[in-house]
Parts: C-alpha cells; structure tokens; sequence
C-alpha cells in the first residue's frame, strides 16, 4: 500500500471506531436516558435513513465535479457537529436535526471513501483493498462498541455526552488524518472524451449491467443487512427464546467470523468469477436460514436453538467477508471515466434503501409470522444466486474476473489480452 491508501484505511478505521461508540446504544440514550419516549427514538433511527437518502443523490454529483476529497472532509465536519450536539440535546426537535446531521454526513462518507480507494488503486489490488476497509471497519465498530460499553451508564447522561463527544473527536481526527492524503488525480468526467457530467444519471440508468447490480444489491442487503437487529433478533427471542445475551453472542460470532476470514477468503475469491461468488453467497445464506428455521421452528433443546441461532450469524459474516472483495470493486470496474464517485453514489444509495425497508418489513414479519419470515428470506437468498447468475451474462470477461487481465494470454474473439484490456479501459 502507498502513502494514501494507509491513511486511508486508518481513516476508515477511526470513523468506524467511533460510530462503535454510539450505535448500539442510540435507542436506549434517547428513549430512556433522555425521557423521549420509544417514538421519538424510532423518529430518529428513521431520520438517520432519510437524510441518508436526502443527500447521497447530490453527493455522487458533488465527488464527480470536486473530488472525493473535499467532500469528505465536509461530510466529517458535518458528522462531527451532530455528533456533539445529538450528546447534548435534551429535546425531540434537537434530536432529530442533530441525528439528520450525523445521518447525513455518515451517509456521504461511505462514497466518498470508496471513491478514494478506487482513485489509489488498480485493478489488480482493489479487491484487497476494499477486503482491507471491511476488516477494519468491523474490527472499528466492535473495538468502539465494546469499549464504550464500559463507559455508559444509563443513569447518566453525561456519559452518553462523553460518548458522542468521543465519536465527534474521531471524526476530526479523521479530518486531520485526510487533509494529509495526496489522492492521485483521477480524470474528471467534463475532462473525459464525449462524456457531459449532466447527463451522469442517464448514463448510470443506461448501463444494464449497473441497474442490475443495483437490483442485486438492494436484495442483499434487504436480505441480509436489514435484519440483523429487527427481523432476525425479533425472531430469535419470540420463536427461539434466543436470551438478550445469547443474541449478543450471535452478533459477536458474526463480527468474529469476518476478522477471522476475510483475508483467507479473499485468495479464493480473487482467482473466482464475481457473478459465482456472490451467486455462492445466496447459497450460504440460504443455508444461514434454514438453520435460523430450525433454531425457531425446530424441536430441539435450548442449547441446541442457541447454538443454531449463534451459527445462523456466523454464516452471514462468511458470506460478508466473500463480498467485500467482490461488491465494491465492481461498482468501480462498471463506471466509466469519471463517474466512479456517482456510481458510488448509486449503490450507497440502494443500500440505504434497503435498509430502511428491511427492519420495516422485517421486524413485525420475524416476531408474529415465524415461518412465513423464514421460507420468505430463505427465498429472498436463493433469488440472490438467481439474479447474480444473471448478471454474469452483462459482464465482461474481466470485469467478471480481474485475474484474467495477469494472465499472460487471455482470448475473447480471439484477440490478445492486452488488447482486450485496452479496448474495454
């Protein structure tokens, strides 16, 4: 790694060490340290989506024509500043803009980065460098969650002021830490041949294996990412007697299980087609499912449930760490010349979605309707397998698989590889 890929990566180990301080805890300082009640703190938990999806459309736009650069460095400042002032609101309208606040400078972040990963990388190394930025970014949120776990006191606001304060400081380190990183200049869309930065979104929405992509990703992350604490959890205490410290286990075992194996996965990955490795995942969570099935719906002891709901998150972090490597260096492979940072964009913003349509749908399905929320996301994974199946047939041989372009020789049509790598750049 050079210079600035360190600092990047230490940046997106400090931002995640920080909101580790204050995510699992946000529901708990609104609704009962600060006496707002449980609608107020789900108000704000949906405030940290919408302003999510507020800003990521014009934020693709602003990376495009100024750089990623920039635009981070205000997302952190805006981070940082409703970061501190959610520490010390005392009532539901400050909540809420101070959420809206950190919601959308955390929104703009993830692009942002991105977009600076793939401006200092190559081909070659971006899959291990977004491997890298997962492994930190989970290894942040579980370092800062469990530390200010011991600092919390629910009987005292000013702990959770200390908390936020905590995570506001990390962000303004993080604003040193990048204002020092020399990103290599990435040719910018008014500067790329017939290419107009106005018509960016028409051309994202053009290009059929991107809207794919897209459609795959809302799917896992809906399927996947939008249950973890709503419809999976609900479904863990009601069907399974899952206890509070039993799920804490699962979500552990999940954090765990993607330290311990994304660079181990990462080999096998690298050497893989994209479309089978994400087809593969769709397999492995279909498989997480039917174990969560038994653990709810199955006759087995509680040791047993425990042990099968435990595994269930495990399987997910298995399938995590295949797409780190594989999610994001696509999204960069399929931009064109400039567009990296609105493609970035796009798919930030198709996450966020399903985000906030996943707990939604997902938490009253998973705690009334056990088996029907089963067999409907057992069926949602193997869909992922189908649709990622698909996309493989938009792709090209090396946006499919970039080890083809080391090979020494690779033909499609008959022609050299370096003919084809340059034909396609």
């Amino acid at each position: 790694m050079g210079a600035a890929m360190r600092r990047i990566h230490v940046g997106n180990a400090l931002s995640a060490f920080g909101l580790g301080f204050t995510v699992p805890y946000l529901y708990v300082y609104v609704a009962q340290v600060r006496g707002l009640g449980s609608v107020t703190a789900g108000l704000v938990l949906a405030v940290f989506a919408v302003a999510a999806l507020i800003v990521l459309p014009f934020a693709g736009r602003a990376i495009v024509r100024r750089g990623p650069l920039p635009v981070l460095l205000v997302a952190l400042v805006t981070a940082a500043l409703g970061a501190l002032s959610l520490g010390l609101s005392a009532s539901a309208g400050t909540v809420l803009l101070s959420a809206a606040a950190l919601g959308a400078g955390q929104a703009v972040m993830q692009p942002a980065l991105a977009t600076m990963i793939v401006d200092c990388s190559t081909t070659e190394t971006r899959s291990r460098a977004f491997a890298m930025q997962f492994f930190l970014q989970n290894l942040g949120l579980g370092v800062g969650g469990l530390i200010g776990g011991h600092l919390v006191d629910t009987t005292s606001a000013s702990s959770f002021t200390l908390l936020f304060a905590i995570e506001a400081a990390m962000f303004l380190v993080l604003v040193a830490v990048m204002a020092t990183v020399r990103v290599p200049r990435a040719l910018r869309i008014e500067e790329a041949p017939g290419q107009t930065g106005g018509g960016s979104w028409k051309q994202l929405l053009g290009n059929r294996a991107m809207v794919q992509l897209c459609v795959l990703g809302f799917v896992l992350f809906f399927a996947c990412y939008g249950q973890f604490e709503s419809g999976l959890s609900a479904y863990g205490v009601e069907a399974a007697g899952i206890s509070t410290s039993a799920l804490g286990t699962a979500l552990a075992a999940n954090t765990l299980m993607i330290v311990i194996a994304q660079f181990a996965v990462l080999k096998f990955v690298e050497r893989r087609k994209r479309s089978r490795v994400i087809a593969s995942v769709g397999l492995i969570w279909a498989v997480a499912w039917a174990v969560a099935g038994y653990a709810g719906l199955g006759h087995g002891s509680q040791t047993m449930a425990t042990a099968a709901f435990i595994s269930t998150y495990a399987l997910f972090g298995l399938g995590e760490a295949m797409l780190s490597p594989t999610l994001a260096p696509l999204v960069a492979d399929l931009a064109p010349t400039g567009l990296a940072g609105q493609y970035n964009s796009a798919f930030a913003l198709v996450k966020q979605l399903a985000l906030a349509i996943g707990p939604a749908v997902g938490g009253p399905l998973g705690a009334s309707l056990h088996a029907p929320y089963i067999v409907a996301f057992l069926l949602f994974s193997l869909g992922i397998t189908v649709l990622a199946v698909r996309l493989g047939r938009q792709l090209t041989d090396i946006q499919n698989q970039p080890s083809l372009a080391r090979s020494r020789v690779v033909t499609q049509g008959g022609a050299p590889a370096d003919a084809v790598v340059a034909a396609e750049a």
